[in-house]
């Protein structure tokens, strides 16, 4: 792939794209900094009017373009003249985790996940981490990634309600987390039945990459190895199955 293509790939990928004039409205009443907007030219309806005032108010790009374009543009096909870019998400602190924990009363339960590189794999694990009742997520800055576009979506709106924290390393978050009284478990064929783990108290949960797993070195800073119980004939689960599994016997653990 050109350069100049392999960058209009990850810039859309990276880019959450809005279409229609109550979805945009919507977005700037919701606080979302918007990047720029484009607009039929010529439409000059009360929406739209709304929307160029928003615009100029946040500063955002203005850009009026003919039917065509916005046609170009539109992923859905029914921008009703009007398509906002946005940065896909925006990411949090662990702190804001822990306050999330304290707030509800709970101990800290956070997912770790050494390079997944599966957008739909992040996605659905963002997903399962919000129904587990999870803290946040925790993911690295290299070889992994990010809050793009097609992990909102398929986290069904999870990235809304679950926080996700960028780090620039997992194994020297881990040793901070666990001066915190945080203990971590991974999830790897190699170990002990989930089954016979103490998983309570406050947890960390690591999941690793897609074909390699958890990394010698993140590995060995956790505190056990869990292995998911598998009948059939191949040996491993999808990262984000894996995920769901063992996010859910901490569940029940914690719920006895």
């Amino acid at each position: 792939m050109q350069e100049k293509e392999k960058n209009k790939v990850e810039n859309k990928e990276n880019t959450l794209i809005i279409e229609g004039r109550n979805a945009v409205l919507e977005a700037f009443r919701s606080g979302k900094t918007i990047d720029k907007i484009f607009i039929l030219d010529g439409c000059q309806d009360g929406p739209v009017r709304t929307i160029v005032r928003e615009a100029k108010k946040h500063d955002t790009i203005l850009n009026f373009v003919a039917k065509e374009r916005l046609s170009q543009l539109s992923e859905t096909g029914k921008h009703q003249g009007v398509i906002a870019y946005s940065a896909a998400y925006d990411y949090s602190d662990i702190e804001d985790m822990f306050r999330l924990a304290e707030e509800r009363g709970e101990e800290p339960f956070l997912i770790l996940l050494d390079n997944i590189e599966d957008p739909h794999n992040l996605g659905a694990i963002i997903r399962t981490a919000n129904l587990a009742g999870a803290h946040g997520v925790i993911i690295p800055k290299r070889r992994a990634v990010g809050l793009t576009a097609t992990v909102a979506k398929t986290s069904a709106g999870a990235l809304n309600y679950t926080p996700v924290a960028k780090v620039t390393n997992i194994a020297k978050t881990i040793e901070e987390l666990k001066e915190k009284g945080v203990w971590f478990v991974c999830a790897d064929m190699g170990g002990e039945s989930m089954y016979r783990l103490n998983l309570t108290g406050p947890i960390g949960m690591v999941i690793g990459n897609e074909g390699e797993g958890v990394g010698r070195l993140v590995k060995e800073k956790c505190d056990f190895i869990a292995s998911i119980p598998v009948k059939g004939e191949i040996d491993s689960l999808n990262a984000s199955v894996a995920a769901g599994v063992l996010a859910y016997e901490i569940v029940r653990q914690r719920m006895k």
